[in-house]
């Protein structure tokens, strides 16, 4: 059946777009047949969407992002996963291999893939990366070459990379793959055993602390294998503010490096660690509130390439502990968006904090895409319909109950926020 979405907001540059950025699309058989100020042609049995007051934008795609199958299905499974994913509004999520076992084989990989034929509602791709590393353990590199021939998403142990043989090696034998390799830089020794960012909050906080070297040496050490041997290598999880500079210095020397913030350091910061939520628990942990500001002035410059959620799912038992034991991350798939929006878009502190709905939407689609050598999803004739329809308006509570995601640990549980993705669509699965 054809479906025409009207007068939504069009996240687009196209130039059939209105002049107050509204219009209509058309979606005849997956893909768009037609974009115009007003559309009144249309086939029989059309289903009419009401746009209006949304914003509709290519699919969102995520870079890494975490399951607990196989292994911790308690956690998520693959088809939660999927479904949180849709109701985020992401089509595409790059799928981290540190499962149990971890995904380091072809039969991994093909089961990945498998999975997004299973019948489904949800409307999600999932791109599995592989491992670098046998059990992503640093020591011994996995079959690459036919892991890419298996159509991995790329490599990456989502792990410090420690031995500096083995990362040499790596950056040789990628080269004529053509297939990025995400590396999360910090030298497991400076960091310790601490838990926030070394500074006045950490100490005032009684948290142990870990100095921004850790991250800092490790991407310097990392770059300067690059700029010896140029493979694509994405640079995940920044959170310093010295590191925006080092990828910026990187990136002025043309080295073929892209970079992602994980959202969550772009909202929260030491300060915010007064009440020792574990759902602020984060590896790297949390920056001061002069990082966080470095990093929202990278994402704004394109010095940072993208957003990434790195959705981190753990069981209700796991992380009601203490602060300095609960494991290191937080669910986000479905909060991303109207989160984002609502704090840089709708309500920005400052005038230079503030984004366009097409600079928060590029940074959470496009960048995601050209950081993973893909095509991006276009909102234009002819493009298949891989689209993202949001409603800045809508308030929900945040409650396991309308979770789709099988974990809730995330800092909004039980408050209410503004703005929901009121449909997801990806042709590639229908």
């Amino acid at each position: 059946m054809a479906q025409l979405i009207k007068q939504a907001y069009l996240v687009s540059a196209s130039a059939d777009v209105a002049a107050d950025g509204t219009g209509d699309v058309l979606i005849e058989g997956g893909r768009i047949s037609a974009i115009a100020p007003f559309i009144l042609d249309v086939p029989p049995e059309t289903e009419v969407i009401d746009g209006r007051g949304q914003f509709l934008g290519p699919g969102l795609i995520d870079l890494y992002s975490q399951s607990g199958e196989p292994g911790n299905e308690t956690r998520e499974t693959l088809t939660s996963l999927r479904q949180a994913a849709t109701a985020g509004g992401f089509t595409r999520v790059g799928l981290l291999p540190n499962t149990q076992p971890v995904a380091d084989t072809v039969e991994a990989i093909a089961a990945i893939h498998q999975s997004n034929l299973k019948s489904s509602l949800a409307k999600t791709r999932l791109l599995p990366w592989a491992a670098i590393t046998l059990g992503a353990d640093g020591e011994q590199l996995t079959e690459l070459a036919e892991l890419a021939d298996a159509d991995a998403l790329g490599f990456t142990d989502g792990l410090p990379m420690i031995n500096q043989t083995i990362l040499r090696r790596l950056l040789e034998y990628a080269q004529p793959l053509q297939k990025p390799i995400a590396l999360y830089p910090c030298d497991p020794q400076l960091a310790g055993s601490g838990v926030a960012r070394e500074g006045a909050d950490a100490l005032r906080l009684g948290l142990g602390g870990v100095s921004a070297i850790a991250e800092t040496t490790a991407l310097a050490t990392l770059l300067e294998c690059i700029a010896e041997f140029p493979a694509l290598v994405h640079v995940m999880r920044v959170s310093t503010a010295r590191s925006v500079e080092l990828i910026r210095q990187a990136k002025s020397r043309d080295l073929p490096i892209s970079a992602s913030v994980a959202w969550h350091h772009l909202l929260f910061d030491t300060q915010d660690l007064a009440q020792y939520s574990p759902n602020l628990r984060h590896e790297p942990p949390l920056g001061t509130p002069a990082d966080r500001q470095a990093l929202i002035a990278g994402v704004q410059e394109g010095v940072i390439d993208a957003i990434a959620i790195d959705h981190s799912p753990y069981t209700y038992e796991e992380k009601t502990v203490a602060f300095h034991a609960a494991p290191p991350g937080a669910s986000g798939l479905e909060l991303a968006l109207p989160i984002l929006w609502q704090t840089f878009v709708a309500n920005s502190d400052t005038a230079g904090n503030r984004w366009s709905p097409m600079q928060l939407w590029q940074s959470l689609s496009e960048g995601p895409a050209q950081c993973l050598g893909l095509d991006a999803g276009e909102l234009a004739v002819g493009a298949p319909a891989e689209l993202t329809l949001f409603d800045p308006r809508l308030s929900w509570e945040i409650t396991p109950q309308t979770l789709k995601s099988l974990s809730e640990n995330t800092p909004w549980l039980g408050k209410t926020i503004q703005g929901k993705v009121s449909r997801t669509w990806n042709s590639f699965l229908e």
